[in-house]
């Protein structure tokens, strides 16, 4: 068994960088997939593309010819076309044990910008759900993915990891926005995208008191849902420019591949009208807003996805002591994953031994009776016990030492030796 991931995240690159690696829609996704079958037709993958991080989780059955680093570094490179040296200093590699621990802290938040935010768990299972509708799932990376769903929720059950405001709307809304407005009530506020940034967003200040909302969106009849289940209202896209003079707040949360709004378009906006207070809320990724809109003036505030990271490494502090019990959660999850993964591999090696010894003490048996035709039952059965006894003994310490070596890894070495010691040739192996 063998499980490598790429990642580009928060942690290791800027934005920029996440914006070209990005997999901004499913058609490119399934581009991807269709790809990597053609390349790597045995190997399994599932893609994680989000706001904050891109990620390739990678699995493969064959201890012969296991993926590498290189190998997936070259397919990102291709796809994207980025020069691999870009990313030579902004994604790292995880293997075996440590990949199985990265996906659950992935999952479980605690590698989130905002730590314990809900997020991530929607968007790891949507990423596993593509990968499977796009036939790039397999044994190892199905049982890897649910298990991470399955310890995602014993985490937010037996840990306080999701409690306050864990998520990036909510310490947007929270921290941000109220850093500029006291209230929501009064404000005009526009919302560029209807995904579930957007909605989360839209939940938000609806709860802080908000109730004049527009939404636009690419998809007219997604944002009259969204208009109708928070009492807004919606627009074109070509009354864009109308709005955002209107607005005092703007939320960018499409997923455009470059910055929709440039510095120059709202400039001309600004220059236009009263120069009232605007606050800008960029949670794109890509980004939707040019970084450089910040410097129009001096009543315009835009915040990015990476502008949160001072608020979420003091959200991260604060909750510490809930980290180490999560992590303490994810190691002995991850611990029983991988032995049942490796149990599994040395399945079929024990069961021909087994059935092998069996073939063997029966035929014996067989032929030690018919030379003791007199034998009672009562001696057969005596006789077939202490057999039975002898063999049990013989295969337990083989089969010890095998399961003892599967606790820490797949253990090809001793398979092999007894595939050859007990000439273990069969369908199964």
């Amino acid at each position: 068994m063998n499980v490598l991931v790429l990642s580009c995240s928060h942690r290791t690159a800027d934005l920029s960088l996440r914006e070209k690696l990005a997999f901004t829609d499913e058609r490119q996704l399934q581009t991807a997939y269709a790809r990597w079958r053609h390349r790597y037709p045995a190997s399994e993958l599932v893609v994680l593309s989000t706001c904050n991080r891109v990620e390739m989780y990678a699995a493969e059955d064959d201890p012969d010819s296991p993926l590498s680093p290189g190998q997936l570094a070259e397919f990102v490179s291709e796809f994207h076309d980025i020069p691999s040296d870009e990313l030579t200093d902004s994604v790292l590699f995880h293997h075996g044990r440590d990949a199985v621990l990265h996906l659950f802290e992935v999952v479980c938040s605690l590698d989130s910008m905002v730590l314990g935010e809900p997020q991530i768990v929607t968007q790891v299972r949507e990423a596993y759900r593509i990968a499977g509708e796009y036939e790039s799932c397999g044994p190892l990376t199905n049982h890897l993915f649910q298990q991470a769903l399955k310890v995602s929720s014993r985490v937010r059950t037996e840990t306080r990891l999701a409690e306050g405001r864990v998520s990036v709307a909510s310490v947007a809304v929270g921290e941000f926005a109220r850093s500029i407005f006291d209230r929501f009530d009064n404000k005009q506020i526009l919302v560029i995208g209807a995904g579930e940034m957007a909605e989360e967003t839209l939940r938000y200040l609806h709860d802080a008191g908000g109730r004049q909302f527009v939404i636009i969106n690419r998809s007219p009849q997604r944002a009259f849902e969204l208009a109708e289940q928070f009492g807004g209202r919606t627009d074109v896209p070509e009354n864009l420019d109308r709005r955002m003079q209107q607005a005092d707040l703007i939320i960018g949360a499409t997923g455009a591949p470059q910055p929709i709004v440039s510095r120059e378009r709202l400039e001309k906006l600004r220059a236009a009208g009263d120069r009232h207070p605007l606050l800008i809320l960029d949670l794109g990724a890509p980004r939707d807003f040019d970084p450089q809109i910040a410097d129009i003036d001096d009543n315009v505030f835009l915040y990015d996805i990476d502008a949160l990271k001072t608020v979420c490494e003091a959200n991260r502090q604060a909750r510490q002591a809930e980290v180490v019990q999560a992590r303490r959660i994810i190691e002995q999850q991850a611990d029983l994953f991988l032995q049942e993964v490796y149990h599994r591999a040395t399945g079929p090696v024990v069961r021909r031994l087994r059935e092998r010894s069996e073939e063997i003490r029966d035929a014996e048996l067989a032929a030690l009776y018919r030379k003791l035709p007199h034998l009672s039952d009562a001696d057969r059965a005596a006789v077939d016990r202490t057999v039975h006894r002898i063999v049990s003994k013989l295969l337990h310490p083989p089969l010890e030492t095998l399961r003892d070596e599967a606790r820490t890894g797949p253990p090809h070495g001793l398979l092999e030796a007894l595939r050859r010691l007990f000439h273990l040739d069969g369908p199964d192996d």
